[in-house]
Parts: structure tokens; sequence; C-alpha cells
């Protein structure tokens, strides 16, 4: 304290101290403040001290969440003088205070509430050098360009900083009102260098400036942004005003209300479908283009406008012209080609006869997608393709719930709102290649859709409203039939298309293949020409098939080098001929060989036929015996149908052996049999091979071979009786295709034969039988 500084009586400091603890920031000298006190302690602390000289010492906490104990205080404090006490209505009291002085507590003398420390005063380093004048400018001026930008500071702030003359002392005001941690101002308290501590100050008043410049730019964006939003709502307003005095929509979504009411209204609902539709666009009227629910109404409005509800029915055809489309894009398929005429004949004479449901199956390769296209183009329709192979969630069939996000309709919706008509073809490809899975059972859904008693009301779950979908030409593709649920082809009229014999394929080639082939590989009719026999060649040595994939694949191979040639020789353009001896060049050699037809060519071989979703097939049977202990072996991949077939031919033949054959019981006894089917890695199942399993078996017995270019078909019962099989027309084409001349079929598919084509009959002599005494005549 300085020499020449008289201090008054009434402000003579006391050694010993009474301690107030503060919380959130320390109390600098200089100061008038009020402060509430509403623990116990402290206000009877402050009672005490009023009933002597007024004189406390405030001490800031270390850590706010400890008690106010002796150990949890700053040393370094302020001594203050107690000017009034008001008590409030709370029960606490508040108390006006001016502070006088920087203080440290040397010790305490109670370090419990109420606590008391002796203390020693500090004094602060004089220093009138001009450095200290700048600082005090500085502080001063800077302080007063964060005022100006603060809205927080008051007018009586400036005029006190303005008039306070002591550098220490501004820089104590300056610390008091910045808003900076506690630990911070509790150091610029400590700190008794005056230049020290306006330096520190400083640094805090470059903080703030800093921080209310950011704050300064972030209020500028946000003001611009509301400008902004101001000067669009206005220009909106206007807009719409101006837009209402010409009648023009005010906006999209009213433009959207009228486009949705216009065609509403056009479609005439009534019932169940008006009071919805109704309902629906008079929500979206209300509804604010904010809300979450806006676009998922209007999408479903959009819906409901774009489907056809009262779409005229395509009643006016031709049905000469019907049947020459079929005629030009098709070779055979009659019964496909009945049906449709049959079809178009009877919606001449009723016109509101519902549509149909046709399933094609076959082989891959045979036309089946095609034919679809056909049949709409005959009828003059609009087509809609979807397949449904690997399809595991009935979503995709009927739909999603609107309560889903992304939710949309099922195919069929979609494909009304495409085709833009109540009576498309719809073509739903792979029907038995369908899954199932938690999300349900597509197959299953697809039953009211195919149902001509429940379609005409059917309930797609987005737009859950019903809709006449029996208008609909269901056309349903499948390889097989096995992996369909019976209640789905029960549903449906059955359609089976054959794979193609050599000369069928010779004419679709002719007819279909080759000038298309042409045209895709940039050639034209003049540059190639196929003799019969390349064409026959290629059918039987390459593409050796149930359909006319493969062999499509070939012709294009074969244009690809012919247009590879005529690129790269610039002399003059030739017509190449392709014949049996040029297939060679193009395609390489050939994969079949007429060694790899089926035949048995030893005792204990046989010829069956077989049905796959590949079409049909031969199987060859062989059987071997081995000395050793008696038994039975299989191989070749059967199923459990296959096994249990020959072990009733094994059974059977083992019963008439002696009898009929001679062969007694030793040569069983003494013997282990062997049956197997070549292809290993194929599997292979049904019940329609078992006089085929019991012939080879009969052969190696006997020791006799079967004939030459036969073939059988039929399943064996344990006392002899030939059991009827199916896909006899699958079973037909493909002994023809590997030159069988003789094939055996159970008596009871007789009838079958009606279905097979001429062309594919002829060269075979069919030898119906009852039992299995009959096939051991024909085949020794």
């Amino acid at each position: 304290m300085p020499d020449n500084e008289i201090i008054p009586i009434d402000q003579v400091l006391p050694t010993k101290l009474p301690i107030i603890t503060l919380e959130g920031r320390p109390i600098f000298p200089g100061v008038f403040t009020p402060i509430m006190i509403a623990n116990q302690p402290d206000m009877l602390l402050v009672d005490q001290v009023l009933t002597g000289d007024g004189m406390v010492g405030l001490a800031l906490t270390k850590d706010e969440d400890k008690s106010p104990a002796a150990d949890n205080l700053y040393n370094v404090g302020t001594v203050a003088k107690i000017v009034k006490k008001i008590n409030l209505p709370d029960g606490g009291i508040n108390i006006y205070i001016s502070t006088l002085k920087r203080f440290q507590i040397k010790k305490f003398l109670s370090k419990e509430p109420p606590i008391v420390a002796a203390v020693a005063y500090l004094e602060e380093s004089n220093d009138d050098s001009d450095e200290v004048k700048a600082l005090t400018r500085a502080l001063l001026g800077e302080m007063k360009q964060v005022s100006e930008n603060n809205p927080l500071f008051s007018e009586e702030m400036r005029l006190n900083m303005i008039n306070i003359d002591h550098p220490g002392k501004i820089a104590d005001f300056i610390a008091s009102i910045l808003n900076v941690d506690k630990k911070e101002q509790q150091a610029v308290l400590e700190q008794l260098d005056v230049r020290a501590r306006m330096e520190q100050v400083l640094i805090y008043i470059k903080k703030e400036q800093e921080l209310l410049r950011i704050q300064k730019k972030v209020q500028t964006e946000i003001n611009e942004k509301i400008e902004k939003n101001q000067r669009d709502y206005f220009l909106k307003e206007e807009l719409r005003e101006i837009k209402q005095e010409l009648g023009m929509p005010a906006d999209a979504k009213s433009s959207d209300y009228q486009k949705f009411r216009t065609a509403i209204d056009g479609f005439g609902f009534e019932g169940e479908i008006k009071e919805q539709v109704e309902q629906e666009l008079e929500k979206f009227n209300l509804m604010d283009t904010s809300s979450s629910e806006y676009m998922v109404t209007r999408n479903w409005l959009e819906l409901v406008c774009s489907l056809p509800w009262n779409s005229p029915l395509s009643n006016d055809f031709d049905m000469k012209k019907a049947q020459e489309t079929l005629e030009a894009d098709h070779y055979g398929l009659q019964d496909i080609k009945d049906r449709i005429i049959e079809y178009l004949a009877v919606r001449k004479l009723k016109k509101d006869s519902k549509g149909s449901i046709l399933c094609l199956v076959g082989p891959p390769g045979v036309g089946k997608t095609s034919v679809g296209r056909s049949i709409a183009r005959a009828m003059g329709k609009q087509f809609f393709r979807f397949s449904v192979g690997g399809m595991r969630d009935e979503a995709e069939i009927k739909g999603h719930r609107r309560t889903y996000v992304g939710a949309l309709p099922g195919k069929i919706v979609q494909g009304l709102k495409i085709a833009k008509t109540r009576d498309p073809v719809f073509m739903i490809d792979e029907i038995d290649k369908m899954g199932a899975s938690y999300q349900g059972d597509p197959s299953s859904a697809l039953l009211e859709a195919l149902d001509p008693e429940q379609n005409f009301s059917f309930r797609d779950h987005y737009l859950d409203l019903p809709f006449d979908i029996s208008n609909i030409f269901f056309i349903t593709t499948a390889n097989v039939l096995d992996t369909v649920p019976r209640p789905l082809v029960d549903r449906m009229e059955v359609i089976q298309i054959p794979g193609y014999i050599d000369s069928e394929k010779l004419e679709i080639a002719r007819h279909y293949l080759i000038p298309k082939s042409i045209e895709k590989n940039g050639l034209k009719k003049a540059d190639v020409r196929y003799t019969r026999d390349a064409l026959l060649f290629i059918a039987d040595s390459y593409a050796r098939e149930a359909g006319v994939r493969d062999f499509e694949k070939y012709l294009d191979k074969i244009h690809r080098k012919i247009a590879k040639s005529i690129v790269l020789d610039e002399t003059e353009r030739k017509k190449t001929v392709i014949d049996k001896a040029a297939i060679q060049k193009y395609l390489g050699k050939p994969i079949f060989h007429e060694e790899d037809i089926k035949r048995a060519t030893r005792p204990g071989m046989a010829v069956g036929l077989a049905w796959t979703s590949l079409g049909g097939d031969t199987l060859i049977i062989e059987a071997v015996a081995n000395p050793g202990k008696e038994g039975f072996k299989l191989t070749g991949q059967m199923g459990s149908v296959m096994q249990e077939s020959a072990s009733i031919a094994y059974t059977y033949v083992r019963s008439i052996s002696a009898q009929m054959f001679g062969v007694g019981a030793d040569y069983f006894e003494g013997r282990q049999i062997h049956l197997h089917i070549p292809e290993g890695a194929t599997p292979k199942d049904g019940p329609s091979a078992g006089i085929t399993m019991a012939t080879a078996l009969l052969s190696l017995v006997i020791k006799k071979k079967i004939r030459d270019r036969l073939a059988m078909t039929g399943e064996l019962s344990l006392t002899g009786q030939v059991l009827p099989i199916g896909g006899l027309k699958e079973k037909t084409v493909a002994a023809k295709r590997n030159r069988i001349k003789d094939m055996i079929i159970p008596a009871s598919n007789l009838n079958d034969l009606d279905d097979i084509p001429e062309n594919v009959k002829n060269g075979i002599t069919f030898h119906p039988v009852h039992r299995m005494e009959e096939v051991i005549d024909i085949v020794f």
C-alpha cells in the first residue's frame, strides 16, 4: 500500500476475516454489487459480521460440486464491507457489498463453516511507464469496440470504464464483465503485476472479439435467410393473387387437386371406391405440402387416376387376320393356336366374356414367351410380361401397404397402369420357380389373381380398392408342373409344348431363325444360303436339344463369321453357300456323333425314355453281375421313387427267372448285381423306368441282347403289371430325335398318342402293353 494513501478509519482492514464462499466467478476489488445468500451458516455469519465492523472475505470455491470447506477454496480473494442486508421472501438474504482489496489466506482458523482465516493484504506493483499507458488505451479502445457490438453491455458499464483512472482497476473491471471462464478470472485476480494483468485481459478481449465476429457472421446469415424467405413468401403471395385474377391455378398443389378432381369425376366411381377416393382427395387438399404424408397421398391419387377403370374392351378384331398372325409367327403349336381361335370365337359371340388363364408348359427354348407376344398381337391387345422366377415376397404380386416407406403397388396393378387398358394380355413367366419366405408365399398370392370366381374384385394392398381384373387374358409359363402348387394348377388350362424334332427345327430355322439372325448380324438375304442337309446336320450334331435356342446361337455364330469375311474381303460381295461340309469350318467339330445315340449294344443294357424340365430324353440303363455275396447295388444318383422301381424290378426278375428261363436261385445267391444309370452327376427320379430296369436285369440274367433301336417307358408293379406314365409326347419327341424305331408304352397311355402330331409319330412303331410278359416277347 502506498505510504501517501490515507485510509479512513472505517476502512481499517482486519487481519482476521470471516470467509463467505463464492460459486461461479470471483469478485474483483472496487466493485459495488449484491450477493444472494441462501445457506444457513453464511446467513448466521452475515448477522455476526453486521454486529461488528461489517468486514468479510470473499473466496472462490475450486469445485462447486464439493462442500464449501477450507481445502476447496482458492488462496487469493477480496475483502469487502457489507453495506446493506435485505431479507428475501424465500428465507434467504441479499447483501450489498463494496469490495476493497485483494488478500491472501495465510492460515485457516476455522476450516468448517463458518470459515475464519488469517489473511495478508496484497499490494499491486505500480508502473507509470508509457507501455502501461499504451496498454490502458488499447484496453479501453478494444473494449469500446466489444461493447458497441454486444447489446449486453449497458451505457453505465461504458461510463464506468471511462471514469476509472487506475490501470489495475481498469483491468479488474474489464475482467469482471467479460464472459470468460472462472479459472481465468481467478488468475487475473491473483495477478499483482499490473502490466501482466493488462496483457492477460487484452488476450481475453481479443477472444471475445473473435466470438463476436463469428456470432455476427452467423446472425447475418440467419437474417439473410429470413429476408430471402420473407421475400419469397411475399413474391409467392403476389403471384398467387395474379393467378387468381387470371383464373389460373394458384399453386402446384391446387393444380394437382384440379387434375385429380377432373379425372375422378370422369371415372364416375360408386360405393366404397367413391367414398375412399373422395376422402383421400379432400385430405390431400387440406394437407400442407411439407407434410410427410403429402407425397404418399399424392402418389396414391396419381395411381388411382392412371388406372384404366372404364377403358373400353377391345372386341373389334378380325378372326382371319388373327389366325394368319399366329401362323406367321410360329411353326406348329397347333394346340395353342386352336385354343386362341376358340377364345376369339367365343368373344365374338359373347361380348362380355371374361379373360382366360393358360399355362404353357415345356422345356426351355420352345417358344413359350414369344407365343405370348404373338397371342397379344393376334388379338390386337396390349402385352405386359413379368417374371416371378426366384420371387419370394408376396408384395411383388399384391403390393406393399402404404404405411411402408417406398411402398409400391404389385406387378398386376403396375401392368394395368402401363398397359392403360382393362383387358391386356398378361404373361407371368417361370411360375414353377417361385420361392417362399417369411415375407410370404407369392404362389398363394397368385391364387386370387388367377381365379375367375375371385378376380373380378382383386384388391391390391397398396391400392386397397377392388379392381376388376377378370378381363385380363393371363398366360403363365413353366418348365415343369411338379413345383407348382396344385390349387394354382387347377385354376389354369394347361397346354404342353413338347420339344421339336429335327424336321421341325429345319422348318423353324428356314422361316424364322435364319431371317432373324441375318438381320441381327447386318447381313442381307442374298449374302447366305443354307442347304437342307446343312440345317439337319446342325440340328443333329450341334443342337440336339428340345428347343431351338442353341440352334439360333449356332446360326448367329455362322453369320458373324460371314460378316467378318465380308468386311475384311474388299473384293466383290459374293453369296456364301452353307452346306454340310462348310458347317464344320464355321462351327468346328460336331458336339454329338452318331455313336452318341444311346443303344443297347450288349446283354444287361436297355434304353428307357425320361421326361425332364429340359424336355424328353433317352436313358440308358446298365446292369452287370460280379461273383461274390448276394446283393443288389444301385448307382447313378437315383431318387427314392426310382430306387423303389429298381427294387421291384429286381424282385420281379428273380421271381420269373426260374420258371420262364430256367435260371435257378443259385445265380442270384452267388453274384452281386449292380444297376447303373450313366451321367451320375445328374439327379434322376420318377415312376416311369420300371420296365426298362426289369428288361436290363433280365437281359443280364439270360445273357441276351435286346432289339436295336428300341426304347421303352412304363412303371412296373410287383406282379408284372405295366402302369401308366406321364409326358408321352415329350418322350416320343426324344425317341424320334434319337432315331428310335420301336417304342414300348403302357396300354393305358394309348389315348395319349392322339395328342402327338403325325410327323412326330411317323417312323416309330408303338407297342402298347399291359404286362411285363408282353414286353419280354417284344424285346427279345
